[in-house]
């Protein structure tokens, strides 16, 4: 498979997470906001959580989409997923108490293992794209 096409496979495969991820925040804000209170935060990083998430993941996914700030989008989703990978990390560890989760719809259906998995693909993906693009360019 040419690169260029790779590339772009991967690219719209980061776009559409984010757009799943980003948009059902959105379209379900109160439900996302009880579930990021429902975390182990503080309740003023829930709260900035929960205002700060998904304009971030719809502006990752908007950076994906144009080739100008590609390189950017890149790297963003990259730290997302790597925080969230993380934080997923801790649940599978026990390091807290309680583990509700309000992803996008597809998502939610994983069991924490699976969202594991998931993520470290996603993590590969978004790294091995930003190695075509630089490769590309």
């Amino acid at each position: 498979m040419k690169k260029s096409l790779l590339y772009e496979i991967i690219t719209a495969m980061l776009i559409l997470l984010f757009i799943d991820s980003g948009f059902s925040k959105v379209f379900d804000h109160s439900g996302f906001r009880r579930a990021m209170h429902n975390q182990p935060f503080p309740f003023w990083f829930a709260e900035l959580l929960a205002w700060t998430i998904p304009p971030v993941e719809i502006l990752v996914m908007v950076a994906l989409i144009y080739a100008k700030t590609r390189l950017y989008g890149l790297y963003a989703s990259l730290i997302l997923l790597v925080l969230f990978t993380g934080y997923i990390v801790a649940i599978l560890f026990g390091v807290f108490s309680k583990v509700p989760c309000n992803c996008g719809e597809f998502i939610q259906s994983l069991s924490w293992g699976q969202h594991l998995v998931f993520n470290l693909v996603f993590v590969f993906l978004a790294c091995y794209d930003i190695k075509l693009i630089k490769e590309l360019s």
